[in-house]
């Protein structure tokens, strides 16, 4: 009596088996998620990736901050507001204003804001992308910019 055991990758070529393993790996990737946040000159690329994305949300801000302190706008009345803005950096570190969430107040009394936010984005330092597995990839972020005159 002669018993044969053998296993079915064993019939596999190695094409398939690699196309397994890819597969099997590719499943198990979030790709939702990147693994280094886009950084301004100054941010740490070496740091976790919690202080990435603190450098990079302070190095925004702060540009919006000066930005628009440069501007004199004249008001009716106080604005104490949260504006979202949604941008998009490819994976050139190229970035672009997606969308401005903003309430009604803000398109009424500053009429120009708009804009004002579009061309500080282009006015932004150089910007290294986001990278998932080492890969330069393009990110989707919402950043809050509270405005409160006072």
């Amino acid at each position: 009596m002669i018993f044969l055991c053998v296993s079915c990758d064993f019939f596999d070529s190695r094409a398939e088996k690699t196309q397994k393993i890819i597969k099997q790996e590719m499943e198990g990737i979030n790709w939702n998620a990147i693994d280094q946040f886009p950084l301004f000159e100054g941010c740490d690329e070496l740091a976790s990736k919690e202080v990435q994305k603190k450098c990079f949300e302070e190095m925004l801000l702060l540009h919006y901050s000066e930005i628009l302190g440069d501007f004199e706008f004249v008001l009716d009345r106080t604005i104490k507001d949260t504006i979202r803005i949604d941008v998009l950096i490819d994976s050139k570190g190229e970035i672009s204003v997606l969308d401005i969430e903003q309430d009604s107040i803000i398109t009424s009394q500053i009429p120009g804001f708009n804009g004002i936010i579009s061309r500080g984005i282009k006015s932004l330092p150089k910007l290294k992308p986001a990278l998932k597995r080492g890969i330069p990839v393009r990110a989707k972020f919402r950043i809050p910019l509270v405005i409160n005159t006072k």
